[in-house]
């Protein structure tokens, strides 16, 4: 099945996977939020951080399996692969776009 996704939401696809938390960070908007695992993160630094421990914690991979795109939202239904317990998990992850930058991302 081919996915179309936004430019943005494959660039943070391709970060995640191959770990170049810059190239992350850099898709996100200055005043962005990520909401995940309980936690909110505003911001540049916060949200490097937060992409950072992630990593480092779980070294999981990214592979999305659906996406519905409309109304400046993406959901992107996702198999995340990595360390921890009842790995694979398919996982949603709802974006908030503003032009061509990532506004909110919530991980649930």
């Amino acid at each position: 099945m081919s996915i179309h996704l936004p430019e943005v939401i494959e660039r943070y696809i391709a970060a995640v996977n191959s770990n170049k938390t810059d190239a992350l960070a850099a898709g996100f908007a200055s005043n962005a939020t990520v909401h995940d695992e309980g936690g909110t993160y505003s911001g540049a630094s916060a949200i490097t951080r937060w992409r950072t421990e992630t990593k480092a914690k779980y070294a999981h991979t990214i592979e999305p399996v659906d996406a519905v795109v409309q109304d400046g939202k993406a959901i992107v239904t996702a198999r995340l692969t990595g360390n921890f317990p009842g790995s694979p998990v398919k996982l949603e992850f709802v974006f908030e776009l503003e032009g061509d930058r990532i506004k909110a991302l919530d991980i649930h």
